[in-house]
Formats: C-alpha cells, structure tokens, sequence
C-alpha cells in the first residue's frame, strides 16, 4: 500500500500467477509447503501441475475424509493411499465418492491396513479407468474365499477398467491361489511390474495334494509356479520387474523363471530367499544380462561366486544389493566395482568387507569405474580409516548417500576425510561411530606423519591432504584408559578463524545420523551442526549433550521433519522451550528415556508442533498420563504416541 496527500490510497498489483509458479520451482518442496500458506495466490501457485508429479495423497476411512475426496475432484489426475478400510457403512461411502468424484483422474491406489469387502472393491474398480498403480498388498479379506473375480461379468468390468494397469503389488497375501491369481492377472495385459513378495508360493510341491506341483489343475489353496511361469510367458513383451522377496524359491524354480523364452526382466528382488545358492545366480545373470537392478540380500547360502558372476555377465548394472550376505569376501569386489553403470551398493552386514578390493577396483587403470551414489556399509566392522580415505578421494564425485552405521573402527580421520572430499552428500550416517570425537566434527585434526598401512601395502593412498592449518594424520594407538582430550574455548575460537575440514561444509546434508557416538558433546554439536536444508537429524544416546545442543539445532536447522535425542539425560524442558517455535515443520520427534523431560514439553509441543505424527516419550517418568491424553485431542496429524512406563509406573500403558 501506498499513499500520497490528495490521492487515493492505491493497491500494488499482485505477480501473474506464472511469475509466483516461477519463483516456487527453485524452493524446496518443504519450503514450497510453507510457502503456500502465506495467501491465496501462493497456494494456488503451489498448486500448479508442475510440482504435482509423484505426490500421493494419504488418509484413513472417516467421515471427514469424504470432503477431502471431493476436494481433490479439480485435479486432473492423483494418486491415493487410504487406509484402515472396513466393511462398514463409512468406508463404502468413501469408496463410492471417490468412484464418483475421482474415477478417471486416479492413477494410483493402495489400500494398506485394510479390511476391504470383495464387493466394496468390485464397486470402485470399474470407474477407475486410468489406474496405472494398484497395490493390494496384505488385504486377505479378498482372498480368504477364494471367490474373487469368480464372475464372468466381474471380470469384464475390471478387465475394460485396468487395461492400462502397469504396477500390481500383491506381497503378503496368505491366501493367494491359483485361481484368484489367474483372475486378477487376466485382468491386467499390460503389466509391467509385479510384486509377490512374502506370498505362499509351492515351487516344486503342492502340499496339499502331496505331487508336485503342476500335474494337475489349478489350485484353489495355493499359488504355484507354473500358474507364475504362464503369467511371464503371457506378459514377456511389457514384464520387466519381479520381486519374490521373502519366498522359498529354489535354485532350479529360479532357473526356470529366467530361462522362459524372450522375458527380459530389468529389475529382480529376491531378498530373503535362503534356499538359493551361487549355481543359481550364475544361471540367471547368464540367462537374464539385461538386468539394471538386483537384490539378493539376506540370500545366506550365497558366496563371493556369485559376486563374480554378476560383475561378469551384468555390464548394465545399476543397483545391488548383497546386505546380510555373510559368506561374501573382498574376492571378486574389484571387478564389481569396475562395472561403469553402477550407482548404488549395498554390502551392509557383510562382515568380512575391508574395502581393500573396493578401492583397488575404483583405481583400475583402464578408466572404467563405478560412479556410486550410494553406498551402504553398515556394521563393515573391517572397514577402516584409510579404507574410508581412499573410497572417499575416488567417489567425491558422485557420491550422496553413505552409511557407515556400526562400522566400529572409523574415527575422526574418516570424518574429516568425508568433510573434505564428499561435498555432494545428502545422507550421512555415523550412528554407533564411537570412536568419532568433537574433534573429527570440527574438522581439528592435530598434524603428525601418516604411514602407509600394512594392509594396503607400499602402493595404497597415504594421508598426505591438508585440513586446514593442520593436515591428516595416522594417529598412533592410545592406551585404552586415556580419554579423549576435551575441547576448550580457544580450539573453539581457532576453530571459527580457520577453513578446517569441519562437517560444515556438507552443505546439502538433508539426513544426519550421530546417534551413540558417545564421545560427542556441544562443544561440536553447537558449532557444526548448521544445516538450513536437514530434514532427518539423530542425536539419540549421547550423554554429553545438553540443552544447549538441542537450542542450536533448532535455530540452526528450521526444516527438520524429524529429529530423534532418546537416552540423552542432559535435555531438558527449557531446551524443549528453545527449540521447538523454531520447528514447525517437526512430524517425528523421540524422546524416550528423557527423564528431565516433563508435561511443560508436551504443552510446548501442542503449541508449536501442530504437524506432529509420531512422538516417543516412553520411559519418561516426570510425563502424566492426563497431558498424553491431551496431546492426543489438541494434535490433529497425531497417528503414533509411544508412552511405555511414563509417569515412574511399572505396567507398559500403550494406545
């Protein structure tokens, strides 16, 4: 507003909607969300098709909800996650509005936790007609009869509905048959990716008939594998992901699922399938050399040949996983990690991993190496300083997401080297690090000479980069009984003059887990943990830390979605009270075993936090029961509230 003697008071033009659109598209989508509630041009603008693309709407059956359905009717098209459906009169009302208000515009369903009627279902389906996702997953109230899809006409309805259908996700469905599967299935021609995991599958015999399995007709008690061998040989022309995770899948079932004629799959999930053994992986990488993604984790039969042949036969490779894989060794890794196309690996729980083999095959002198994105190396306990050194020199390119969880052995070097060298991460995850002090956060490394370690021998990488004023070091081993030494106010002021190798230069972390590092305290947290962008931080099982820590933090990092300080006895109520109006957008926020936390921080909450969906604060014994039952009717997103033994009782008190 503008005003000037005699004239009348003028109003400035608001921006075209596409100039608002405009300056969105460079926020955030978090930052977008709170940007949208300035005014009605905002929202609008935030609504705009462009920064609609993958987003689900996800709510529960309630009568409320039924406005919320008729709202989204001016979309041109959303996807659906609605939950805890019944066969009560409120849930087929919702089911109806969305097959009136929504119909066509539908691209994806799932209905998770739910008890959904074979009636209720037949009602919608027919009007979903661009339905591209659907996910059934664990709803065995439409299998447990066994008349699903039982009618001709039923079957024509859905059919004319899910021509289009390209994603079906049945995991976990007990009751699953030959029959109600070859129903279904002949429902959708254009299928693309399907999902089985967890279901009772008889690969080679049906215990119910006592033969084995495809000698006689369909069965009305089990799925098998010649029902699934028809269905891949049907759809070979557009099938190309298959997850039979958690199945018991033989090595000769897996060979005859990937020798059917012409199937090409791209992705494949067998995680948890302990029958099957290298013979077996060596099999499919040979029939199946198309494949970009593969995860054979928890496969415990499964050696170092298989991860041979997989770098052998699968040039186009992008994702594997080998977690829990035990028997796997550093043999055949170089090679693997030659593979040009790889982006992600996942070798987390293989615990005879050094990373010896993985360095040597990122340094291949032919030029060719993995450009990894993610690498996940959880509780690698082999793995060591200059293993991480080196992995973080050759990766700084490309690398956004680490996790060393558990890796016991990694200390401040591996810290500063991360600092250093990975400016693109996103993800880092340190937890249970206990060897990690203030001084690796800080980036305050004191110098000394770094010898080549016997284990890479004369030719590995040696710490010769400088960290600021101070360089990398090897440091000598320190007897167990020394602590570490503290930091005072004068590193702390030499730390602030000087360009150390400090966590603060990962500037576009987003997730930070620190949880357990016991020796952590504020004289670090305080001073690096800065991230305006982090929306997952762990600070749980550390001692040290005080409110002082939790104040910081939320000044310092505003967009946290989660943030978890469980078994962390020096917060308080007044760090609750500074942190918390500045963490608006908190959804997860875990307390447990806080006991110096009382009701003040759940009325604190109440105020501040009105997006909260989960809260931990079991084990507080200053926490009422009568402030729990508030926080439950003053929060409307609340879903999860974990309270066990609050209030000093004895009895687990659960919702």
């Amino acid at each position: 507003m503008e005003e000037s003697d005699g004239e009348d008071i003028k109003e400035t033009p608001e921006l075209p909607l596409e100039i608002i659109v405009y300056i969105l598209s460079f926020l955030h989508a978090s930052d977008r969300k709170e940007a949208s509630l300035v005014c009605r041009s905002w929202y609008n603008a935030s609504q705009d098709f462009c920064f609609q693309k993958n987003v689900t709407f996800s709510f529960p059956a309630s009568a409320s909800s039924l406005e919320l359905v008729k709202g989204l009717g001016r979309k041109s098209r959303c996807s659906l996650k609605i939950s805890q459906l019944d066969g009560f009169s409120v849930s087929k009302s919702l089911l109806l509005e969305v097959g009136l208000s929504l119909g066509s515009r539908v691209e994806s369903l799932a209905l998770p936790g739910s008890s959904i009627t074979e009636a209720s279902l037949l009602s919608l389906l027919p009007r979903l007609t661009s339905l591209r996702r659907l996910d059934l997953r664990g709803l065995d109230s439409l299998f447990m009869s066994g008349a699903f899809l039982s009618r001709e006409e039923h079957r024509q309805q859905v059919r004319s509905a899910l021509c289009g259908l390209e994603e079906l996700d049945l995991s976990d469905l007990r009751y699953l048959s030959d029959l109600t599967f070859s129903r279904l299935i002949g429902c959708t021609p254009s299928l693309r990716r399907l999902s089985l995991a967890g279901c009772h599958i008889a690969f080679e015999f049906d215990p119910y008939r006592g033969c084995p399995v495809g000698v006689v007709e369909d069965s009305s008690a089990l799925l098998s594998l010649r029902n699934l061998r028809r269905l891949l040989t049907e759809q070979k022309s557009t099938l190309i992901a298959l997850d039979l995770s958690r199945t018991s899948i033989t090595p000769e079932s897996l060979r005859t699922i990937a020798q059917v004629q012409h199937l090409v799959l791209k992705e494949l999930y067998l995680q948890g399938c302990k029958e099957l053994t290298d013979y077996s992986v060596e099999i499919l990488v040979k029939h199946q050399p198309s494949l970009l993604k593969l995860d054979i984790s928890g496969c415990t039969e499964l050696t170092s040949r298989s991860v041979e042949a997989v770098a052998r036969g699968l040039k186009a490779l992008t994702h594997l996983s080998l977690s829990r894989d035990w028997r796997i060794t550093e043999k055949g890794l170089a090679d693997l990690l030659s593979v040009s196309t790889l982006r992600s690996l996942d070798l987390s729980e293989c615990l005879h991993i050094s990373g010896t083999e993985m360095v040597k095959g990122l340094k291949g002198s032919s030029g060719a190496r993995a450009q990894l994105e993610t690498l996940n190396l959880k509780s690698c306990t082999y793995i060591r300083d200059l293993a991480v050194f080196s992995l973080t020199q050759l990766l700084g390119d490309s690398l956004q997401e680490l996790d060393l969880t558990s890796c016991v052995n990694v200390t401040d070097l591996s810290v500063c080297a991360i600092s250093t060298y990975l400016q693109k991460l996103v993800v880092l995850r340190l937890g249970w690090c206990k060897e990690v002090t203030d001084w690796g956060l800080l980036g305050m490394v004191q110098t000394t000479q770094c010898e080549p370690d016997d284990e890479m021998g004369d030719k590995g990488p040696r710490f010769t980069r400088t960290f600021g004023n101070m360089g990398f070091f090897k440091p000598p081993r320190m007897p167990f009984e020394e602590r570490t030494k503290l930091v005072t106010q004068n590193d702390l002021q030499q730390f602030k003059q000087q360009a150390g190798a400090s966590l603060l230069a990962l500037k576009r972390l987003q997730e930070l887990d620190l949880s357990a590092c016991s020796k952590l305290t504020d004289s670090s947290i305080t001073q690096v943990v800065h991230y305006p962008d982090l929306h997952h931080l762990s600070l749980s099982m550390l001692p040290e830390i005080t409110d002082a820590s939790l104040a910081s933090v939320g000044w310092h990092c505003r967009s946290l979605t989660s943030l978890a300080l469980s078994h962390c006895p020096g917060i308080t109520d007044r760090g609750v009270a500074q942190a918390v109006p500045y963490l608006h957008r908190l959804q997860h926020f875990y307390l447990s075993g806080c006991n110096n936390i009382t009701d003040r921080s759940l009325f604190l909450l109440m105020r501040h936090c009105k997006r909260l969906k989960t809260i931990d604060i079991s084990r507080s014994k200053n926490i009422s029961i009568t402030t729990v039952d508030l926080l439950q009717s003053q929060l409307p997103f609340l879903e999860n509230i974990h309270y066990k033994f609050i209030g000093g009782c004895g009895l687990p008190l659960t919702d």
